[in-house]
């Protein structure tokens, strides 16, 4: 399966360096390219990518808001935030707002191809920096009396079954490994996750997993 990506820069070397690094795989295939955020909706209208690689720091409208804006569409692609920042609000606001990957612009190339493929797959990516970062914050963050409170309650909405599946993701386990963890199969999971990303109005398995670690349940179930 070929890969459609549309990559969003303001800068144009950054953009020719990202062309000729991705055009490179032989599954990738960059259909369109914009300068600012606010050429995303024409973009993504025109070409119909399966993966936005976004910037965060463009002149108009940012790659944060361009994210939340793209994400609240139906049948919206994959967005992978690509990028030289890594403040911890930075990273939350992005994955809060659907995007499925973020990584530092200073990642290996062929990991940036790599991380491309996993979110095109449906698997969010994280590169390790970010991720400290963000289970640092998310830590501190839960801590509040209202954010563990609210997140508590939203999670009352699911069922026993898709309760425990959303710790699991929370603990980072693939379809697989929550099959295998709680007995049942991988075409259930699956299931169960696209009822919880419906019914807490989620879009994927990063957000499922940041409302798991507010609400404070990865400290009040097993984590290995």
């Amino acid at each position: 399966m070929t890969i459609r990506l549309i990559i969003v820069d303001d800068d144009p070397l950054v953009r020719a360096g990202l062309t000729l690094m991705l055009g490179g795989a032989e599954d990738l295939q960059i259909v369109g390219e914009g300068a600012d955020g606010r050429d995303v909706p024409e973009l993504v209208a025109r070409h119909a990518p399966d993966v936005v690689l976004m910037d965060i720091r463009m002149p108009h409208v940012d790659g944060l808001t361009a994210t939340e804006r793209l994400r609240a569409l139906p049948g919206a692609p994959e967005v992978v935030v690509l990028t030289t920042f890594h403040a911890d609000e930075q990273v939350l606001r992005a994955l809060r707002a659907g995007a499925a990957g973020f990584v530092l612009k200073d990642t290996p190339p062929a990991e940036i191809v790599a991380a491309v493929r996993r979110v095109a797959a449906g698997d969010p990516v994280l590169s390790p920096a970010v991720t400290r970062q963000l289970m640092t914050h998310v830590t501190e963050q839960r801590e509040r009396p209202d954010r563990r409170a609210t997140a508590a309650g939203r999670l009352t909405e699911l069922a026993d079954r898709e309760r425990d599946v959303a710790v699991a993701v929370g603990h980072g386990r693939s379809n697989a490994e929550i099959a295998s963890e709680l007995y049942m199969s991988v075409p259930t999971v699956k299931a169960h996750v696209s009822r919880i990303l419906a019914k807490l109005g989620l879009n994927n398995r990063v957000q499922i997993a940041l409302l798991v670690h507010d609400a404070g349940l990865i400290d009040t179930d097993r984590n290995d």
